[in-house]
């Protein structure tokens, strides 16, 4: 088993879920928590050399600058839509990158085989 992609996988999964606690639970805390989840997520892609590095890193990218203005929407202007619209949008560019880790997988397997 290849723990570093263990790693990776749980934290790309662990900010699409914190997104959507986000969405359900609309605090500061935890959109804090799915921006904080998403920027470790985006710091382990940095270093990955797969075929689709550069789309998840850009996918990565893209949920940070939605989460990081919904975060200070969220604490500067006491929440509202515009803080839920930006989490939509990164919880959307984090489906993206989870497509985007599965075809990986799906084409790493084959070249084993």
């Amino acid at each position: 088993m290849d723990w570093g992609k263990v790693v990776f996988v749980f934290f790309n999964l662990m900010s699409l879920t914190s997104i959507a606690g986000y969405l359900y639970e609309q605090t500061a805390v935890m959109l804090f928590i799915a921006a904080s989840v998403n920027i470790i997520s985006t710091i382990l892609k940095i270093g990955v050399k797969h075929t689709l590095a550069a789309e998840m890193l850009a996918s990565s990218l893209v949920a940070d600058l939605h989460l990081v203005p919904a975060f200070v929407y969220e604490q500067a202007l006491n929440g509202g839509n515009v803080a839920i619209a930006l989490a939509v949008g990164a919880l959307v560019a984090n489906i993206f990158s989870a497509a985007l880790i599965i075809v990986e997988g799906a084409k790493s397997n084959d070249v084993e085989y």
